[in-house]
């Protein structure tokens, strides 16, 4: 029973995790933090790096907090909410960093209908380099109109 609880934590904190991404997009990244995340619509610099990337050092660090309250204070519900943190992170860096956008050069040949559909919604988020307008979604549940046969 204990990893039934184990496993259902890990998986709701890893669907949560979507739609922190959306709200955190939305809200922070195109509101307030603004600042941080426009270099990643119009780059204004020549570095790899981008002043986004700032935002996977905060979710880093509420993930290293979870694995720290497991070890330290035996809070066990910790570990599968940091360990889902860390899985979503992971997955979003693979699908949005490496497939998208391409800062590695892998997946450049996925050419299945989901890898379209996921291309063909970031690159309409993309579309608008300002502040407004810009339609977000998260990276798993990304609308079903962007997947066409």
């Amino acid at each position: 029973m204990q990893t039934l609880l184990w496993i259902l934590v890990f998986l709701s904190t890893y669907c949560f995790m979507e739609f922190m991404a959306w709200f955190t997009h939305k809200y922070v990244m195109h509101g307030f933090l603004w600042s941080l995340h426009k270099d990643h619509h119009k780059k204004d610099h020549d570095s790899w790096f981008e002043r986004n990337d700032a935002f996977f050092i905060f979710y880093a660090i509420v993930s290293i907090t979870f694995f720290l309250l497991w070890k330290y204070n035996g809070l066990w519900i910790g570990l599968p909410i940091g360990i889902g943190i860390f899985a979503y992170g992971l997955s979003y860096f693979i699908v949005h960093d490496i497939f998208i956008h391409q800062r590695f050069k892998l997946f450049r040949n996925a050419n299945n209908w989901y890898a379209k559909g996921v291309r063909r919604a970031h690159k309409i988020h993309h579309k608008h380099l300002g502040k407004e307008k810009g339609e977000c979604f998260g990276m798993l549940f990304v609308p079903f109109k962007y997947f066409k046969k």
